[in-house]
């Protein structure tokens, strides 16, 4: 019997035994060996460097035939000179994170609810018709300025034409790039706007009338609107630049904010091609809107010829040389260069990137025409970014037939992406990167990364030369330049010190550029 009570007490004792050695065999394991699952460890920052997924495809076509093929990097990608994260080790998704965070805003908001004794407009005194000028942001800024300006000369502003006789020979109509109908809904309390002249003064005698740059409030008052006391139509020849960025009452400048950013909505087939390539961009996950601008219109015009054939020079040249609105035919493109006047080349866009810390696979949107030299010019930025997008590539040719042989459209297209982008760097401050800016700023200063293209070229130069290479001293070097060039809010700047005239007005920094802001 008190065996039998007893073998209870031995199996129990064996039990516990053989659990406290397992514990403790687990323990010294644990020491060696640390074993966390997957659910508990947040992923907080992308791997940068994981293999493009399924959904990371490139749509290509030859001739009739379609297919799909995988947008992988090419075999010497690997000999690409290392990213700052690479360089940074441990401390690399750190830095991730940090590239793609926005600046602060610093309680900044965006201006443009009118003073509490904002009138509807009174009586009208005649009819302002417009020729807008210039490609889609040119045209875009003027129209808002007009705006401003219907409403200082108390006029009845008729929807505007659109430029067809520009070096992109567009034939879009207003309708055909904005929402007509929304654009004069929004403005009912500051302009009456209507689609076209009443028929009683389709034949009546217009003065057209060259408004002179950057004028402010008392031209326009005095010189411009006396003319109705002759003329029941005024037609203004342009639409550029053509009302003062600064000194103007803060009811106007924040008519030109709500004209620029509520009414003038792109037209609805726009809209909705804009928001698709965006969506497709974003399977990718976030991405950099590049806007490169390295076509043939921008280099003939600029005179930049640098990493081009003697063929491709001698060919801007003429094309300048035959274009009889540009002025300036005589251009030194080394000068030009070295003072930060031309755009970034594609090779030197990607040594920027590199340098930023930006990895190789990161999916850029390219936000442009066609890039002069094709391929041959690409290449380079290729190899270090190869999943390089474009609204040709996300889209079927279906898709964006509607929108070909139409420069403005297509550029509306590159807008949206653009504005919607995680990151912005234009490669060169003309209008489309001044307007995506300033929009950018005014949705709540999203990232933008202003190349400072003068201090750039002489680091490039350096490489060029073999006196510098890329690594961590031209990362850093770089990095610390654009440090505040990346759209936090600053005040607009003024003219430049010791600038005279127009040259004055022209130095200063566009309004739709930097918007005023109000904390």
């Amino acid at each position: 019997m008190q065996r039998r009570r007893l073998r209870p007490l031995f199996l129990l004792r064996k039990m516990l035994t053989f659990t406290i050695c397992a514990i403790g065999l687990v323990a010294l394991l644990s020491f060696h060996v640390h074993v966390f699952p997957s659910s508990t460890v947040p992923n907080l920052f992308p791997d940068p460097y994981k293999l493009p997924t399924q959904h990371e495809f490139k749509y290509q076509r030859f001739g009739t035939e379609r297919r799909w093929t995988r947008e992988l990097a090419p075999p010497h990608l690997s000999k690409a000179p290392q990213s700052s994260l690479q360089l940074a080790g441990a401390s690399g998704t750190l830095e991730l994170y940090k590239l793609w965070k926005p600046p602060s805003n610093r309680d900044f908001v965006p201006c443009i609810k009118p003073s509490a004794n904002y009138t509807t407009p009174v009586e009208s005194r005649g009819y302002l018709l417009v020729h807008s000028n210039g490609g889609l942001n040119q045209m875009r800024a003027g129209i808002c300025d007009m705006v401003a300006v219907a409403r200082i000369i108390d006029a009845t502003l008729v929807i505007p034409e659109l430029d067809k006789q520009s070096f992109w020979q567009d034939s879009s109509n207003f309708s055909d790039v904005f929402d007509e109908d929304h654009f004069m809904n929004a403005l009912a309390n500051d302009v009456k706007v209507v689609k076209k002249l009443p028929k009683e003064l389709a034949t009546a005698t217009k003065v057209v009338k060259h408004f002179r740059s950057w004028s402010g409030l008392d031209y326009y008052q005095e010189e411009i609107a006396s003319l109705y006391e002759d003329y029941q139509v005024i037609r203004a020849a342009k639409s550029d630049s053509r009302l003062a960025n600064n000194n103007l009452p803060p009811n106007i400048q924040k008519l030109r904010c709500r004209a620029c950013y509520e009414a003038l909505r792109f037209s609805p087939r726009i809209e909705a091609m804009g928001k698709l390539l965006v969506d497709r961009m974003r399977d990718f996950g976030r991405y950099i809107a590049l806007h490169l601008r390295y076509e043939k219109d921008m280099l003939a015009f600029s005179g930049c010829t640098h990493d081009l054939s003697s063929a491709e020079a001698d060919e801007l040249e003429m094309i300048r040389e035959n274009t009889a609105h540009w002025k300036i035919k005589d251009i030194n493109s080394g000068e030009q260069r070295s003072k930060g006047y031309c755009p970034l080349t594609p090779k030197e866009v990607g040594i920027f990137l590199t340098a930023l810390g930006y990895p190789s696979n990161t999916p850029i949107y390219i936000a442009a025409g066609e890039i002069y030299g094709g391929d041959s010019h690409m290449a380079d930025l290729r190899s270090r970014y190869p999943i390089l997008m474009s609204k040709e590539k996300l889209a079927s040719v279906e898709e964006l037939e509607p929108f070909i042989d139409h420069a403005s459209q297509l550029a509306a297209l590159d807008y949206i992406v653009s504005v919607e982008s995680d990151v912005f760097i234009p490669s060169y401050s003309g209008n489309m990167a001044r307007a995506v800016e300033g929009h950018r700023r005014f949705l709540g200063h999203r990232k933008t990364i202003a190349p400072d293209r003068k201090a750039l070229v002489r680091l490039f130069d350096k490489i060029e030369r073999g006196t510098l290479k890329e690594g961590r001293n031209l990362s850093n070097r770089i990095i610390e330049i654009h440090r505040r060039r990346q759209g936090s809010p600053r005040k607009r700047k003024g003219p430049i010190s010791g600038t005279r005239g127009m040259d004055r007005f022209r130095s200063e920094e566009a309004f739709y550029m930097m918007l005023s802001n109000c904390s």
